[in-house]
């Protein structure tokens, strides 16, 4: 592997990691990009890019929700009994918007996620602060929520953490909990995520050398090295930061993801 892919890994896995355990979001705002940008740069297919690069990223997030976990247990952030009612519905969501995706038109699912990313973010920013009487859905509820939180985040090729964090909030969690409990759950939605792209590019031609399915493997193990060591920094810069302010930095975050959607959408 050359010395500059190496820095490039490192780079990488640490702005992702610190990303990861400051927002609870999973980096893949960061890793796809950064591995677009690097397949691009070899001459790579962009149709084959953009799967490894998405299958790649999802497989780091595994690595990084493991060491924000046990970053975050260690705090005590984490609202198991979500964790433990959410996981199925999320799987299952998961499973069934690879079928949605392929029935809904290309912009329409765009503008969906990119519409509900925007309102989400700026509900982050503004001075909003949820009904106080509100609480976390029940039986019914939590089965839409995790279900509709699996379904989006499989369309859109996240985490979750852009979806999880906003109903959380709305449903008056503590910021610190949103995002420890966000990051918990990320580890669900990857592994399925990744387990897919890895049967689906099994029998693909063309894929590089070290290739797991759609898994790069030398991307995978560089990345993920430096995201595991980077995320308790951003665990412990969750903690320290007030709370209006970790929601304006994720509200941004979240706009600048539903810009991208809606203009590859609109401007394909």
């Amino acid at each position: 592997m050359e010395l500059v892919n190496i820095l490039h890994f490192a780079l990488t896995g640490i702005a992702a990691g610190i990303i990861a355990g400051t927002l609870g979001v999973g980096g893949g705002v960061i890793i796809v990009p950064s591995l677009l940008y690097l397949f691009a740069r070899q001459g790579m297919d962009p149709a084959l890019a953009i799967k490894l690069a998405v299958a790649t990223s999802l497989s780091t997030i595994i690595v990084t929700s493991i060491s924000a976990i046990l970053a975050q247990m260690k705090r005590g952030a984490i609202l198991w009994q979500v964790v433990r009612r959410w996981t199925p519905y999320i799987l299952l969501g998961a499973f069934l918007s690879g079928t949605v995706a392929s029935l809904l038109p290309a912009f329409a699912l765009q503008a969906f996620i990119g519409c509900f990313l925007t309102y989400a973010g700026i509900n982050m920013l503004r001075r909003w602060t949820p009904n106080p009487r509100r609480q976390l859905p029940g039986g019914v509820g939590t089965a839409g929520a995790g279900t509709f939180v699996g379904l989006v985040s499989g369309m859109a090729g996240i985490a979750g953490g852009n979806v999880i964090i906003p109903l959380l909030v709305a449903s008056n969690v503590p910021m610190q909990n949103a995002v420890a409990t966000s990051i918990t759950l990320a580890l669900p939605i990857a592994t399925a995520g990744t387990i897919g792209f890895v049967y689906a590019g099994w029998h693909s031609l063309g894929l590089p050398a070290w290739s797991l399915g759609y898994v790069y493997l030398p991307a995978l193990l560089g990345i993920a090295t430096f995201t595991f060591l980077s995320v308790p920094f951003g665990v412990a810069l969750s903690h320290r930061l007030p709370a209006p302010r970790l929601k304006r930095i994720f509200g941004l975050l979240v706009l600048l993801v539903a810009a991208r959607i809606l203009w590859k959408a609109f401007f394909p």
